[in-house]
């Protein structure tokens, strides 16, 4: 018989998330493995500004608070001061690809041995629903109220796209959180992740599609199908770059 329990890497602390936001559910996956892995003593987490400010309460290990976009930066910083530990930032969409691109980019062009967990909802969450640099185009927020208008304002930042062509980067994985398969696929793939810095492979970023029920103005079960229907063709899911697997060809 299998027993759940709650992962000792999580706080007993109880989330602030929206009801719906799958913020929760990749905590777990990130707790999840950090358990298995066994590198709770030594793993060194780094919080964005967002709706992931509060993570430092909920993960069972030491944190530290980054400035807006700073994450990558920090975490090079917590990484080379003691090779030894295991560092992972977790940011959204707002602070990895819109005030953080420069370090996220040279993160990866540096090679930095981290893990950069990224959550994707296509909105900035906590500031109240403004458009973000990965709203699709024509999606609705409280700053495109006509939709965006990329003729205006541009394209979304396609993340893994965009760094699967910078030499650094070692793991590029693109997962969703919206079903039990995807879920798994996402464990998978953030276990592997922690497993590449483990092995001092560089660096490596999850890509984790998510909903934002709130700020999308739905319930949540309309906010999985929307994100189904939407954003997935949008940010196809699968490996955009993985180094391991282009050596054993």
């Amino acid at each position: 018989m299998t027993v759940f329990e709650k992962p000792q890497a999580l706080t007993e602390a109880p989330l602030h998330y929206c009801p719906g936001c799958t913020h929760g559910i990749i905590h777990r996956l990130v707790a999840e493995a950090i358990d298995e892995l066994g590198i709770r003593g030594r793993t060194i987490g780094v919080a964005s500004v967002g709706c992931s400010v509060f993570s430092y309460n909920y993960f069972n290990c030491d944190m530290v608070q980054a400035a807006h976009g700073r994450a990558p930066a920090v975490a090079t910083g917590v990484k080379r001061s003691d090779p030894n530990n295991i560092v992972f930032t977790y940011q959204g969409d707002g602070d990895l690809a819109a005030i953080g691109t420069a370090e996220t980019v040279h993160s990866a062009g540096r090679r930095e041995n981290i893990t950069v967990i990224f959550v994707n909802n296509a909105i900035y969450g906590m500031t109240g629903g403004q458009m973000a640099p990965t709203t699709l185009p024509g999606q609705v927020t409280q700053t495109s109220p006509y939709g965006r208008d990329v003729t205006k304002v541009g394209y979304p930042i396609k993340v893994c796209e965009l760094l699967s062509n910078v030499d650094g980067a070692a793991y590029l994985e693109r997962v969703a959180v919206n079903n039990v398969q995807n879920i798994k696929k996402a464990k998978k793939a953030i276990k592997k992740a922690f497993q590449n810095q483990i092995e001092g492979k560089g660096f490596s970023l999850i890509e984790v599609v998510s909903t934002c029920p709130t700020n999308w103005g739905m319930a949540p079960d309309k906010a999985l199908n929307w994100l189904e229907e939407n954003m997935l063709p949008y940010y196809p899911l699968g490996v955009y770059k993985d180094i391991t697997a282009e050596e054993e060809k």
